[in-house]
């Protein structure tokens, strides 16, 4: 009886901790797991906000929040860019905040780090940058 209590705590314990591991790889990668360039990627093609304030930059997110981010869903490309008219203080935003594809090394630095590290179909937390305040939704990678 000890023996067997022992040997199914051990195997409880080896499902929790190797579940945990896949669930938590899956969870940041989507469906493109390795394959999907995060941070190795040579272009990327990204929709934003920009905003000179970070009230308004808030006031964005807020919307998107609102809409489908504290669902847990993605925003959709074309709604993300409505927002981006709305708030954007870009020239790009009355393209939706489309930025197209750009090569590493074109933008500025944390501008840069959080377009080339954010998931494809993924929205970016505001952040700050020389510029102003942003928020990112990344489409697509390629090298």
């Amino acid at each position: 009886m000890g023996k067997d209590s022992k040997s199914k705590e051990a195997k409880g314990k080896g499902k929790q901790a190797g579940g945990g591991s896949d669930e938590s790889a899956s969870k940041g990668k989507g469906k493109a797991g390795k394959g999907d360039g995060l941070g190795t990627c040579t272009y990327v093609k990204a929709r934003h906000i920009l905003c000179e304030k970070q009230g308004k930059i808030n006031e964005a997110y807020k919307k998107l929040q609102d809409g489908w981010l504290s669902n847990g869903d993605k925003v959709p490309p074309a709604e993300f860019a409505k927002v981006a008219q709305e708030y954007s203080e870009c020239p790009s935003g009355k393209k939706g905040g489309d930025l197209g594809w750009f090569p590493r090394g074109k933008m500025a630095g944390p501008f840069q780090e959080v377009s080339f590290n954010t998931v494809i179909g993924a929205t970016s937390a505001p952040f700050k940058s020389t510029h102003g305040y942003h928020i990112i939704l990344c489409e697509g990678r390629k090298n």
